[in-house]
């Protein structure tokens, strides 16, 4: 419900930015400032977590984004520029604080066995709200004006936040015992090998997950900027359905990821290689998407990448969350400040790069940007599987392709 009234705020916030600010350098300094927050959300999360519970912070975050919605629904005929900065900041860094509790609260809520079939089902009501967002967006702000939209997007934090406090669920976990200690004071014995330890103080091989999340989320900046162009190139009497059709078959390939996952992995650990390997088809699939393809090539091609969207967003969150609980906060912090970053920067050059070069051009120049990041890190993870160190055996990770990595229990 809460990812439902988001992407269709999404839709409805660009299409009020460019109503109240009349003009496209307005739209893109509130998106920049959204993300902006956001960045910053991503840097203090940890920082937030160690001082209260996770199920307060997602609480909280609803709320403030609640209240923030409301006050635009009220005001959405007379709206001043500030009040609109105020309502972007408040919910792009509650955005980001809900969604860094929620991942890492997911093995404490479910148990570290059940967090892949736990992701795979986030993933999948992402999938669905995704589509059912953008799909309802243009009717409902046709009958009720953007007023409608932001109040279904209020009404949508608020039955999150009623279901939170009803279902109380458990959000953190109680103290490591004594075979968690060891494994990190086995880690932190073994600091000094800094080939293994990334300038974060994190292992290499996590720090590079999140780099290589970043240059992601980089590269699909491409091609959501970019599909609108092709859209209306494509099917000028009809761009709506040419994305509905795009992104229904997206959404259908993550969907079928999950299910995938949840048969294959029976509860066992995916390893940074199936990250890496699921992030490089992701953007050859996407750049595939461009090459002007018959529509039922289109969906055939956005459906697979959806699937390896969807593949690489469960194994890459599962993994995050196999990192004691205390370090989970501080991961997905990380991880979402690379992100959001990584997103709003791409967003800047691609657009810019759509000015001069043509879509298929610019969508193949980001992605490979991320299919290089990938190459860098299986080519990292050789090496490791190569040069075992006492962090790796203190993690249980044997970075395989498959199931059965070993990543201990506590994710």
């Amino acid at each position: 419900m809460s990812g439902y009234g988001n992407y269709l705020n999404l839709i409805a916030l660009s299409l009020f930015s460019y109503h109240v600010t009349g003009s496209a350098f307005g739209v893109g300094a509130v998106m920049a400032l959204r993300l902006f927050s956001g960045v910053l959300a991503g840097l203090g999360s940890a920082a937030l977590a160690a001082r209260t519970t996770r199920l307060r912070i997602m609480v909280g975050a609803d709320i403030g984004q609640g209240l923030a919605m409301t006050v635009l629904a009220v005001f959405a005929d007379r709206t001043p520029v500030w009040l609109l900065g105020c309502a972007v900041v408040v919910t792009g860094a509650g955005n980001v604080c809900f969604t860094v509790a929620l991942r890492s609260a997911v093995p404490a809520m479910v148990g570290p066995e059940a967090r892949t079939r736990a992701n795979g089902l986030l993933v999948t009501g992402r999938s669905i709200a995704t589509v059912l967002g953008f799909a309802s967006a243009a009717p409902v702000i046709a009958f009720g004006g953007y007023g409608a939209a932001f109040a279904v997007n209020a009404a949508s934090f608020a039955v999150c936040a009623v279901a939170l406090l009803a279902l109380r669920p458990r959000t953190d976990a109680e103290d490591p015992g004594p075979e968690e200690r060891g494994q990190e004071e086995g880690a932190e014995r073994a600091g000094h090998r800094r080939v293994w330890r990334g300038a974060a103080g994190l292992p290499g091989l996590l720090l590079g997950m999140i780099l290589l999340r970043g240059a992601d989320a980089f590269a699909s900046s491409s091609h959501n900027v970019a599909l609108p162009v092709v859209a209306h190139a494509a099917e000028p009497s009809g761009p709506a359905l040419f994305m509905t059709r795009f992104w229904v078959a997206w959404a259908i390939g993550t969907i079928a990821a999950h299910f995938v996952l949840k048969r294959a992995a029976k509860g066992s650990e995916w390893g940074e290689r199936a990250f890496a390997w699921g992030t490089l088809a992701m953007s050859v699939l996407f750049v595939a998407a461009f090459t002007g393809l018959p529509v039922a090539g289109l969906m055939a091609v956005a459906a697979c990448a959806g699937f390896a969207d969807g593949w690489t967003e469960i194994v890459y969150t599962s993994r995050l969350q196999a990192a004691p609980d205390r370090q989970r906060s501080r991961l997905f912090g990380m991880s979402a400040t690379a992100e959001t970053a990584g997103f709003a920067v791409g967003t800047v050059l691609a657009a810019a790069a759509l000015e001069v070069l043509p879509a298929p051009t610019v969508v193949g120049v980001f992605h490979g940007a991320a299919v290089c990041a990938a190459l860098l890190l299986l080519a990292f993870a050789a090496t490791a599987a190569r040069s075992p160190s006492p962090i790796r055996r203190s993690e249980g990770d044997t970075h395989g392709t498959g199931p059965g990595t070993g990543t201990p229990p506590g994710a």
